[in-house]
């Protein structure tokens, strides 16, 4: 890490300590969002330091390796999508441990990649619940801009969502029909699909 770099990590963890909301990061220790070092600092207030430091991947990168709520969730917002390799998603999703992150990562950066379907669909496919959330958010994201599966896609799609909507995981099944929802939106077409699909479940589309 150059010099440079090492004083803006250290600039942005005196600032969260400055920040931080005592009741906040308790309240998100109940709920179970377990992390080394969780400040509690709010969502609107890293958005705002993300935009001071604009896009940055050393920084990003930095910050990701410090077991810390807030500097996961920085480093999500500051990575420019068009420079983060595959390889790099692959290690951050196995240091993925809590839903919260799993879906900001989604929201703020995978989404924007390139290669967002392809790790999308390897991850609904996954027995591993945080693989599986996200890329029930990253499909959710991209139905929504209107991005439409192939057939082929149409039909994984729709088969690891009805197991996905059987998992054991709150957070797997409200991911998966959420993405449901977000597919039937697409069109008609893609409603009927969706219907059908879901009533073999007894499942009602909203």
């Amino acid at each position: 890490m150059d010099e440079l770099t090492q004083q803006k990590l250290k600039d942005i963890k005196r600032a969260f300590r400055l920040k931080m909301d005592g009741m906040a990061s308790r309240s998100m220790r109940e709920k179970g969002l377990d992390y080394k070092i969780n400040w509690g600092v709010s969502l609107p207030d890293l958005k705002v330091m993300a935009g001071a430091y604009g896009k940055d991947y050393e920084l990003a990168i930095a910050l990701w390796k410090e077991d810390i709520r807030e500097c996961k969730i920085l480093a999500t917002m500051i990575m420019p999508p068009e420079q983060m390799l595959p390889e790099v998603v692959d290690i951050w999703m196995e240091q993925t441990r809590s839903q919260e992150i799993a879906e900001l990562s989604a929201f703020n950066l995978y989404q924007h990649l390139d290669y967002a379907p392809e790790k999308a669909f390897k991850w609904i496919s996954s027995n591993k619940e945080m693989e599986q959330i996200c890329g029930y958010q990253i499909l959710s994201r991209l139905f929504m801009k209107g991005q439409e599966p192939n057939e082929r896609g149409i039909q994984e799609f729709i088969d690891q969502a009805l197991a996905a909507l059987q998992d054991d995981s709150l957070g797997v099944r409200h991911a998966a029909l959420n993405s449901v929802r977000r597919f039937a939106s697409l069109g008609e077409e893609y409603t009927q699909i969706a219907k059908s699909a879901l009533k073999t479940l007894n499942l009602e589309l909203f």
